[in-house]
């Protein structure tokens, strides 16, 4: 009961906090992500008119958590900032249908003009859906429509793509010479519509084969209880187990995982890091990776559209799914002997050209190039803008570079971009920080490892002070840059189970002014600590504790500069990540070179390593 309230003030709260509006005035690509190939989608919605008026949209999703929906949301935003119009995510923190209910209602209540759903079950919040409707307001359903009419649906073939799953297991089995055999199911519950037509299409995979369907077991799309559904069906000698959505996938593969027994074959839905370790390290055979940024993104198009008076007619768009596989984390062959048939032309995009991180990072490309005899240009902005970034991409395309090594602002800001540059056949390798486009290789640290690496050094050192409770502040760039995402995500794992109070994230793109401002005002709420994501952070960060004055606060960061050293060496830093960009820079150049001399590189990612720089 108590989670119920607190989660139905959270979903007020955001309804008061949406009256400011929340549009993006950033400029950014506005082309969707097309379906997978092979897939069976609709076109995606052509552009919408601009908006008239002060347009409120609420967007309402299952729960705020699962990183499906995260992204979804960015999808969103995207669309809201080009648009000018403002979304705000109003979904409750779990999975449940009187709190989406009740955020349904708030949306009304709040005189947003439209609500994006996507619905717990087809009939679980049917009747506020109704009342939305009869008071004018213009519905959406994304991922998961309920049973009451809409503008518009943006959804997997769920059915289709849970065939797909199915059809990968009998693959898989059927090579292992395993052609009978029991296969466990963990769905989400009985009335989610998106998740039961991927266990019908899964279903509909085995028809005619000699394997036994158990009956499914449902965990509510949490991850432990998942784990704990196929544990048991693994305890009844399962050959296979389908999980229906990202918690049951990850709950699925943790379990085979601790069972050992890495001859059952795991293959879930939806993307998440978790999951993707999780194929990488060969506990799960795949997973159904759908486009949930496009969702949100055609959702708020179609939304402004409905407002505006056009009639979309109740289409259903079907934005597409692919099977990922292991494969993508080798490392890349970077000790196989590198030579340029001729002087190729390649154009190095970071994500500014002022930071000393890319500084470094181009001086080992430059170095590798002129060993090879390869012309490699830096082409990056002054600044981190994803315009500029990709009018940097289009420039090369433009100018007839034969190969773009990148660090994208985003996973999806500059995809578009990246997809067009690929199809006119330049080669794409990505440093520091990849796009959601496959490329040739991928150069990066391990951000998340390092993260928990930089939080763990941070517990050390508040320890060892006799500090094992308190604030601890977090200045990130921004929340769609992947690189510095996950390092935050390893940093806030490091603290589970521990007495400190991670405080919400602020974000200070990069600039360390801004930073330092931000870590000023957690100073001023008395935190005992603060991470810094970034060179531009981390130097933020550091200057706020030396004008504080405070020489008790820990401050940790990332990167590597003559000023963060010398807030090192000064006392105001404890320490920083150290990453290797020239490594990157270095290693793309001579990956680069390879795919341009025809060598396929398998889409492998490497990691370049970091090491903790103290005083």
């Amino acid at each position: 009961m108590k989670k119920k309230l607190l989660a139905m003030l959270s979903c007020a709260a955001l309804l008061a906090a949406s009256i400011t509006g929340c549009s993006s005035s950033k400029p950014a690509e506005s082309a969707a992500a097309p379906a997978p190939a092979g897939s069976e989608a609709a076109a995606p919605t052509t552009a919408a008119a601009a908006p008239s008026g002060d347009m409120k949209i609420a967007l309402i999703t299952m729960d705020s958590i699962d990183q499906h929906w995260v992204t979804l949301n960015e999808g969103a935003q995207k669309a809201a900032g080009e648009l000018g119009v403002s979304v705000t995510f109003m979904s409750p923190n779990t999975k449940d249908d009187a709190q989406q209910i009740e955020c349904v209602n708030n949306a009304v209540a709040g005189g947003y003009k439209a609500i994006i759903v996507a619905a717990n079950g087809p009939d679980a919040i049917s009747s506020a859906l109704k009342e939305a409707v009869s008071a004018g307001v213009k519905i959406v359903y994304v991922d998961s429509p309920a049973n009451v009419d809409a503008e518009a649906t943006f959804s997997t073939d769920n059915e289709a793509a849970g065939k797909t799953a199915g059809e990968e297991m009998i693959k898989a089995l059927e090579a292992a010479g395993i052609t009978s055999g029991k296969i466990g199911i963990v769905n989400v519950n009985a009335a989610t519509d998106s998740t039961v037509k991927r266990e019908n299409g899964f279903r509909s995979a085995f028809e005619g084969k000699g394997y036994e369907l158990m009956e499914t077991q449902y965990g509510e799309g949490d991850a432990a209880k998942s784990q704990t559904i196929a544990e048991n069906y693994i305890t009844q000698g399962v050959v296979g187990i389908f999980g229906c959505n990202e918690g049951s996938t990850t709950g699925t593969g943790n379990a085979i995982k601790a069972s050992g027994k890495s001859d059952i074959v795991g293959v879930g839905f939806d993307k998440s890091d978790a999951i993707l370790n999780l194929i990488d390290d060969g506990y799960l055979l795949c997973t159904m990776a759908q486009n949930p940024d496009v969702m949100g993104e055609e959702g708020v198009k179609a939304a402004v559209k409905a407002i505006n008076g056009e009639s979309l007619g109740g289409k259903v768009t079907d934005t597409g799914v692919s099977a990922i596989k292991a494969g993508g984390s080798a490392a890349a062959s970077s000790d196989t002997p590198v030579a340029a048939s001729k002087e190729w032309k390649i154009a190095l995009i970071t994500m500014d050209s002022i930071d000393q991180h890319w500084v470094t990072l181009n001086e080992g490309a430059q170095k590798t190039a002129e060993e090879l005899g390869v012309t490699v240009t830096f082409m990056s902005p002054n600044t981190k803008d994803d315009a500029q970034q990709i009018e940097c991409v289009n420039n090369a395309v433009a100018g007839n570079y034969e190969a773009i090594i990148v660090a994208a602002n985003g996973p999806d800001a500059i995809s578009s971009a990246l997809k067009e540059a690929a199809s006119s056949g330049v080669k794409i390798v990505y440093v520091d920080s990849p796009a959601n486009v496959d490329a040739e290789a991928t150069f990066s640290t391990d951000n998340e490892a390092a993260g928990k690496t930089a939080g763990e050094e941070m517990i050390k050192a508040l320890e060892a002070a006799g500090v094992t409770s308190g604030k601890i502040g977090i200045v990130n760039v921004n929340a769609a840059t992947d690189s510095t995402v996950k390092r935050e995500n390893g940093f806030r794992s490091a603290f589970e189970g521990k007495g400190y109070e991670l405080m919400e994230t602020q974000y200070g793109e990069g600039d360390a002014a801004k930073s330092q401002t931000i870590a000023e005002n957690y100073i001023t709420q008395g935190v005992v600590g603060i991470f810094g994501c970034n060179e531009g952070s981390t130097t933020g960060t550091g200057n706020a504790i030396k004008a504080s004055g405070n020489s008790n606060i820990v401050g940790v960061g990332f990167d590597k500069s003559d000023a963060i050293m010398n807030l090192i060496n000064d006392g105001y830093l404890l320490c920083t990540m150290a990453q290797n960009p020239d490594v990157m820079g270095s290693e793309g150049v001579k990956a680069a070179v390879k795919a341009l001399e025809g060598e396929s590189l398998g889409g492998a990612v490497q990691d370049t390593g970091v090491s903790v720089l103290t005083k």
